[in-house]
């Protein structure tokens, strides 16, 4: 299959024509007024209700559903309107141990390990097969809980789950060990094995994404999970892992457990039976995930953390393209995005026009309900992270830079912010240095190279950053003296199964995707055998 590249595939979808309007059950009456020249046409008085219903909302332990030890709940909510979805079984250290402990069974006991690995290949492409299947279903649960446009969801991020998946069924009969030379009589070898029962802790921007970035190393190395998912977005997660039990994944190999950081998500974290810990989330909540760890058993970690990655644009650009490409670089996924272009450097010989025309472009983006052909941008994940982008936008303003667009609440109902552009931004403001999430360009104005690396290092993250040239001598320079885990040039936000992905600095430690995600999961043990009387050394 086709690598897929989110760029062009999201924008070949969100500006195809569409013939007909999602099928819907019901309509929701909801009071959304267009504001300013903002393009909120696709929005009616009426959202529409998701075809689908929400069948599961227990743990997930040993192969079945189950409630939590507490029997406590907890709501999850539809960003749209803030209205209550379902509730959701609320795990903590109780839940935490029991999934651990079916983990540990599945590991030391059960079959998973013990399989062959061409075993445990099949029935990765007997989940990919049903992810395909159920493509539309995961789809629109995951815009009802997380808000994102359906078409992204649908058309994009399910296919790139299902692409994942089989990328790791192909890796499970090719991890091996080597043979090498020592000095003296002696046969060496590297046996690689699986590292045991695995933590994986997911966040709510991208929740089937990085179940499957997670899930898939792990799986294939012949490991156990204990995965948490985000209390804003639990939905997802539960289907996708009932059908890679139906797939044939014995029980206790994968548990979900819902819940809170400071207790499910600690006690995960500090457990002294679990072996390995992964995290996607935030740069302050990364480091308690690491202190926990290290304070426990001193499991190893791998942690994908925050972004505030640069997005250069040179004067040899095509503007026009330039400012199309920033734009998606910023507001794809309501801007809630780690390795989010949100710094645009911008040369001072095209600034004025390229501000300009970001304007435009972002007074043109198309807000509203997700579940319409043809929106841009839905609604914020919740209440706190609306209120912390709108506080961003306040402190923007009151730092002197120009507000060109936006900087305000969409309706008076759900999580809707206009898509906002600032210009004039200088690097020692907080909206230039500090992660918004959310949709707010900063516009920064640079005159040459040497000043625009200083410029663009000078964070304390290093996760991504996007370069726009046409020399090729540009480039190759930036590709390098950037201190990033990833450099798009002339793209961005480009997610092959097989580029690895991760920061320098604190935006994380690690690696997912691609081959170097499997090193995460993998023990290396090497065995040295005496040699009698070799024929040859």
């Amino acid at each position: 299959m086709a690598a897929l590249k989110m760029s062009s595939l999201l924008s070949r979808s969100l500006r195809a024509a569409s013939g007909s309007a999602l099928r819907s059950k019901g309509r929701i009456p909801v009071a959304v007024k267009a504001i300013g020249n903002y393009s909120t046409a696709a929005v009616t008085e009426e959202l529409i209700q998701p075809s689908i219903g929400v069948d599961y909302t227990k743990l997930l332990i040993n192969g079945k559903f189950v409630d939590s030890a507490s029997g406590k709940t907890f709501p999850t909510f539809d960003p749209r309107t803030g209205d209550l979805i379902a509730n959701v079984a609320e795990g903590d250290a109780e839940d935490i141990n029991r999934a651990v402990s079916a983990a540990r069974n599945a590991f030391d006991e059960g079959p998973w390990p013990k399989m062959t690995a061409y075993e445990r290949s099949c029935i990765l492409l007997r989940f990919a097969d049903l992810l395909e299947k159920h493509n539309d279903e995961l789809a629109k649960l995951e815009t009802w809980d997380n808000g994102k446009p359906y078409e992204q969801a649908a058309k994009i991020e399910v296919p790139m789950v299902v692409r994942l998946i089989r990328y790791y069924a192909g890796w499970v009969d090719k991890i091996h060990g080597l043979t090498a030379p020592a000095d003296g009589q002696y046969h060496l070898q590297t046996l690689h094995e699986p590292i045991g029962v695995c933590g994986q802790i997911i966040p709510w921007n991208f929740p089937l994404l990085m179940l499957a970035w997670k899930l898939g190393p792990a799986l294939a190395c012949g490991n156990t999970v204990v995965l948490k998912t985000a209390e804003q977005t639990p939905l997802s997660a539960f289907y996708a892992v009932k059908l890679l039990h139906e797939a044939g994944l014995p029980p206790g190999v994968v548990n979900v457990v819902s819940g809170y950081g400071p207790t499910a998500g600690a006690a995960l974290a500090s457990h002294m039976d679990v072996d390995k810990l992964a995290f996607t989330g935030s740069t302050v909540t990364g480091k308690t995930v690491l202190e926990l760890a290290a304070r426990s058993n001193l499991k190893p970690v791998t942690l994908e953390l925050g972004g505030k990655s640069p997005f250069i644009v040179f004067d040899d650009a095509d503007v026009d393209h330039a400012v199309e490409l920033a734009h998606f670089a910023l507001f794809f996924n309501q801007g809630q995005c780690c390795c989010a272009g949100s710094r645009t450097y911008v040369h001072e010989n095209v600034y004025e026009e390229f501000v300009e025309k970001a304007k435009a472009r972002a007074i043109n983006r198309v807000v509203g309900d997700p579940f319409k052909a043809g929106i841009e941008q839905g609604p914020q994940i919740d209440p706190e992270q609306f209120n912390k982008i709108l506080n961003y936008i306040r402190s923007g303003k009151e730092s002197g830079a120009k507000l060109e667009t936006g900087g305000d609440k969409i309706g008076s109902k759900g999580y809707y912010i206009q898509p906002t552009v600032f210009s004039d931004v200088k690097d020692d403001m907080l909206i230039a240095k500090d992660e918004i999430f959310g949709p707010v360009q900063s516009i920064l104005k640079f005159k040459d190279l040497n000043e625009v690396i200083k410029r663009a290092n000078n964070s304390q993250y290093g996760l991504a950053a996007g370069v726009f040239t046409k020399n090729m001598d540009t480039a190759n320079t930036l590709t390098r003296a950037l201190r990033v885990g990833t450099v798009w040039i002339n793209c961005f936000d480009v997610f092959d199964a097989a580029i690895p992905f991760g920061g320098y600095k604190m935006s994380g430690i690690g690696r997912e995707k691609g081959i170097y995600s499997l090193n995460n999961y993998l023990q290396v043990k090497s065995v040295v055998t005496p040699l009698k009387n070799p024929a040859w050394l």
